[in-house]
């Protein structure tokens, strides 16, 4: 499973003026139905209800939205940087700036599970983090995303 699978590089946004954590949601949902032709509406109402049962904040200024779709037929992602950091409620309080969105089928209970434990692993590195924050352009986050996880695991984690 690798991430290049399900993220391509015209469903990416560097720069995102979302306010708060609903528009925040809905720039993913729009980037999804453009780079994937989701039903933003659907799309935005499946990232609110998962959010109510839960912020999807990880930490760090890292969230990691995820939906089940109907009418995918695998997984797809979108990733969005905000300007300015918003309000999440995130396990460590920080607002989140960084959003990695995971749109999958109906069905795919395991493949879903594992995509979201290896953005999560990939995101916990402070070096990352802060080259995704400097990256200048939707190519450059995308290589940053999918290049091979050895280079940033052998370095430690920087909060």
């Amino acid at each position: 499973m690798d991430i290049g699978e399900w993220l391509e590089r015209g469903s990416i946004v560097g720069h995102s003026a979302a306010s708060n954590k609903k528009q925040a949601l809905a720039a993913l949902a729009e980037l999804g139905a453009k780079a994937f032709g989701l039903n933003a509406e659907q799309a935005a109402e499946a990232l609110m209800e998962r959010e109510a049962e839960g912020s999807t904040g990880v930490g760090y200024g890292v969230a990691l939205p995820h939906a089940r779709l109907k009418g995918l037929e695998k997984m797809r992602a979108a990733f969005v940087r905000l300007e300015q950091p918003v309000e999440f409620d995130a396990v460590d309080d920080q607002p989140v700036d960084l959003l990695f969105a995971l749109f999958a089928p109906p069905h795919a209970d395991s493949e879903h599970l594992r995509a979201l434990a290896q953005i999560s692993r990939r995101l916990r590195h402070g070096d990352l983090r802060e080259r995704l924050r400097k990256a200048q352009t939707a190519d450059a986050i995308h290589a940053l995303l999918v290049q091979s996880a050895e280079p940033v695991a052998a370095k430690p984690s920087a909060a």
